[in-house]
C-alpha cells in the first residue's frame, strides 16, 4: 500500500530540505560522487543555507510525506533555471527533486515525478523539463530516463556538467 501524500511546502520546511541535502551529500561522497554537490554538508555552508531557505519559500515547493514523515521534495515552475537553454513553448520545469535516503526503495522520487507530470496536465502544459548532474557514472541521468524523460542538451556551469531532459505529457 502506498502511504505517500504530497502537500504544499512553505518556509517552515527549510530545515527538512537542508536535512535532505545533507543526507544526499553524505551518500554521494560515500559513492565517490563528491563532484555533484561537494563534500561539505549544506547546513554548514551559509550560501547554501540561504539558497535552501529560498527554495523553502518557493510557491512551487511540494513535500512528499510517507507515514507522517517528510520523505522528499519537489519544486516546479513555469520558469526554467537560468543556466538552461530556453524553449519556444510553455513548460513546467522541475527545479528540484530530492528524496531522503531513509526512504530509498519506496518510490518517493517516482511519486514526485508523477505529481509534476500531473501538474503540467492540470495547467495545460505539454512539456516537462528537468536538469541533472551529468557526471559520475551517469546514474542520475539514467534515473530520469527510467521515469520517461529523454536527454536533450548538455550544459556547463564552470566545471559542473549538466544534462537537460524532457518529457511530453500530451
Amino acid at each position: 500500500m502506498d502511504n505517500t501524500v504530497i502537500r504544499s511546502g512553505d518556509s517552515g520546511d527549510a530545515e527538512t530540505l537542508l536535512g535532505f541535502f545533507d543526507e544526499a551529500v553524505e551518500w554521494l561522497v560515500a559513492r565517490g560522487s563528491s563532484k555533484q554537490w561537494g563534500t561539505e554538508p549544506w547546513s554548514r555552508v551559509p550560501k547554501r543555507v540561504e539558497r535552501v531557505t529560498g527554495m523553502a519559500a518557493d510557491p512551487g515547493l511540494r513535500i512528499a510525506v510517507v507515514d507522517g514523515e517528510p520523505a522528499g521534495a519537489l519544486i516546479v515552475s513555469e520558469e526554467h533555471d537560468p543556466h538552461v537553454p530556453p524553449v519556444n513553448e510553455r513548460e513546467l520545469y522541475v527545479r528540484l527533486l530530492i528524496t531522503s535516503r531513509r526512504f530509498t526503495g519506496r518510490n518517493v522520487g517516482g511519486r514526485l515525478v508523477e505529481y509534476a507530470l500531473d501538474e503540467a496536465r492540470r495547467r495545460g502544459i505539454d512539456l516537462v523539463r528537468v536538469d541533472c548532474w551529468a557526471g559520475g557514472d551517469g546514474a542520475l541521468q539514467r534515473y530520469y530516463e527510467s521515469q520517461g524523460f529523454k536527454p536533450t542538451v548538455r550544459f556547463h556551469v564552470e566545471e559542473w556538467v549538466g544534462q537537460v531532459l524532457e518529457q511530453r505529457v500530451g
